[in-house]
């Protein structure tokens, strides 16, 4: 193995939460990289520019937050068809000879975090909310929904950009009030996209019989609307299961090696509780 030193981090801002750091060390520990390190970096998007010109030769990757994603597009010199997609990157990775790759990996890693319960096609789904994470639950839905999507936003505005986003990804895309989102939660896939606190009052009208949630908040949680979900028996997905499956597969295009997933979880559940 080869002892030269590589630099990877997350940038973005805020940044001082961010679970990157851990779960990459962790990987990095499990799999013996010991000349890796991964660091954070309070980064916005004016800054972004000579960021990147101020990287060398020892540089594999990046993770970017908010508010990078789309910031980082034209800094590129190719993205995936994902990432494309959505028009959002997560993920940077340096070629040997400086080019700059990016990709997306929330797409893939939501599509990991519901198969690893045990969810891997449905016939109609919710989403709540219409932010950049609901254009990410809409690509990961092209590929296991069969049917359509009902989006519950707050205003016209986002509705019509839900039903953009649902055309560009060839999603039968439909939306309501968010006054209606209570329905949302009989659709055998309901995921919430809204900032905390948006989706408390709807903890009351989860159904006797839930299906699957997918919330993606980690802190703090369980949110109320999961903790009601999982008392009446239904299925969650959390916020750390799509940010552990994501930078599984960061991992594994920076690095060469498979990202160790236990490990990566394991160590993203030590730090929430330490908080």
């Amino acid at each position: 193995m080869s002892s030269t030193n590589r630099r990877a981090a997350v940038l973005g801002s805020p940044i001082a939460h961010s679970l990157s750091p851990v779960l990459h060390r962790a990987a990095y520990a499990e799999l013996g990289l010991d000349h890796w390190s991964y660091d954070r970096f309070e980064v916005d998007e004016a800054a972004l520019p000579g960021f990147l010109a101020g990287l060398d030769g020892s540089w594999a990757g990046l993770s970017l937050t908010m508010p990078l994603k789309r910031a980082i597009l034209p800094l590129l010199d190719e993205i995936s068809e994902t990432a494309a997609s959505v028009e959002a990157v997560n993920t940077v990775v340096f070629g040997d000879d400086g080019r700059r790759v990016g990709d997306n990996t929330d797409v893939p890693g939501m599509i990991a975090a519901l198969r690893e319960r045990g969810v891997e096609t449905v016939e109609s789904a919710a989403v709540l909310g219409a932010g950049a994470t609901a254009s990410s639950a809409l690509a990961a839905l092209a590929r296991i929904c069969t049917g359509p999507v009902t989006a519950y936003v707050r205003s016209e505005g986002r509705a019509a950009e839900m039903r953009e986003w649902g055309a560009r990804l060839d999603v039968d895309v439909r939306t309501t009030g968010w006054e209606e989102a209570a329905r949302a939660l009989r659709s055998p896939l309901v995921i919430a996209t809204t900032p905390a606190g948006t989706t408390d009052a709807l903890a009351a009208a989860v159904p006797e019989r839930p299906a699957t949630l997918f919330d993606v908040l980690y802190e703090p949680w369980p949110t109320q609307l999961a903790a009601s979900w999982s008392a009446r028996g239904g299925a969650v997905v959390s916020g750390l299961d799509l940010l552990v499956h994501q930078a599984v597969l960061q991992v594994e295009q920076m690095t060469g090696h498979q990202g160790p997933l236990y490990a990566m979880r394991t160590a993203g559940e030590h730090a929430l509780e330490s908080r």
